[in-house]
């Protein structure tokens, strides 16, 4: 049994000259995403064993305990992102303000669309 090739839903001229570069751009934004997260889940990390190791040399570690031990790891990490990660949180606002950008001009194109009779 012999199959037909199958067709390509779109016409060549709306096919883009590279039909990955709008994935390596999501890609790139997810990147730009996942490493400011990544970083901030460090900063935690690293205040909440020091803050750790310090509390253990004064105080007995119960749940309670560390409970403040991850509520002060929380502080000192959110101010320690907000100084030292201003360049990535940066990329990372640029990146979704232009995906954003481009979801809501498709989002117009669309309605401007339905709109014509």
């Amino acid at each position: 049994m012999r199959r037909c090739p199958r067709r390509d839903p779109t016409p060549a001229h709306r096919v883009p000259a590279d039909p990955w570069s709008g994935r390596r751009r999501y890609a790139q934004d997810v990147s730009a995403f996942v490493r400011y997260t990544l970083a901030r889940l460090g900063f935690f990390l690293v205040a909440f064993v020091v803050v750790g190791l310090v509390s253990s040399i004064w105080l007995e570690w119960n749940a309670v305990t560390g409970l403040w031990v991850a509520l002060i790891a929380l502080a000192i990490s959110a101010v320690a992102s907000l100084v030292l990660l201003r360049g990535m949180r940066d990329e990372v606002a640029v990146a979704l303000k232009a995906r954003a950008d481009k979801m809501h001009d498709r989002f117009e194109a669309a309605r401007s669309a339905e709109d014509v009779d």
